[in-house]
């Protein structure tokens, strides 16, 4: 099933508001965050601790609802939609990468790539398979164990994976954080070169500046609030007004 409506944003969210608990105890995360992200952009997340990074992206890929407020994914409204459905969505149009890498070590790099087609009974498109395989660097360990993979090269698994299923966004949720600097540097890099050659959208939280900078624009949250968004960012330019919103 296609969702997806191919004019549409990538992400559009609309005074997006949640809360925990109950109204005399309540904690409010998100704040009437409104955002909207063009196809084929890389945009980070920032933020202190609490800020609602995290919460902002879950609510984004449907892995949350909003107490109020509005989601659309490649121009589908998530708001009620069923549970049912949602899982359909973010299995078929939503890419996750996460810090911890998630692989299967009893399957091959190849069958963690194409397991999101194997739940959703779809067909393996070879083709494709393969250019994104040449695509993140790992054409030659398609028939290797996790466990014979190094962290970067696992992390370039798992962002096969996330694009096996052609996306209409990859959310990822400190990708680099288990990762050396260098290695890190890599993903980022490829991030790049995805926006770039196939035209595909990300969506990445990150606590760390030199990161942010492989993107086009930066979201800074405070206290569940969008308070800037900065384009073409740099490590030092970003650093600053983490230091302004007190913290990394």
């Amino acid at each position: 099933m296609n969702f997806s409506t191919p004019d549409a944003p990538a992400l559009v969210v609309r005074d997006v508001t949640k809360h925990y608990g109950s109204r005399g105890n309540a904690v409010q995360a998100l704040r009437g965050i409104s955002v909207e992200l063009a196809r084929g952009s890389f945009t980070a997340v920032m933020g202190p601790s609490g800020s609602g990074k995290s919460t902002f992206l879950h609510c984004a890929a449907g892995l949350d609802r909003p107490s109020s407020g509005e989601v659309w994914l490649g121009g589908v409204p998530l708001s009620g939609m069923r549970e049912t459905g949602l899982t359909r969505l973010r299995r078929d149009r939503i890419g996750f990468v996460f810090q911890a890498y998630n692989l299967l070590p009893s399957l091959t790099v190849k069958d963690n790539i194409t397991m999101p087609l194997r739940l959703s009974g779809a067909s393996l498109d070879r083709g494709w398979l393969e250019e994104i395989a040449g695509r993140v660097g790992i054409t030659a360990r398609l028939g290797h164990r996790p466990s014979e993979l190094s962290g970067g090269q696992q992390q370039r698994v798992a962002i096969a994976r996330a694009l096996i299923s052609r996306p209409d966004i990859i959310m990822a949720d400190e990708p680099t954080g288990a990762l050396d600097s260098r290695t890190g540097q890599e993903v980022l890099q490829l991030f790049q070169e995805l926006v770039h050659h196939l035209g595909q959208t990300v969506l990445m939280v990150t606590h760390d500046p030199v990161a942010a900078s492989y993107a086009h624009s930066v979201l800074f949250l405070a206290d569940g609030r969008l308070v800037e968004r900065m384009d073409s960012p740099t490590a030092e330019a970003v650093a600053e007004r983490m230091t302004h919103l007190g913290g990394r």
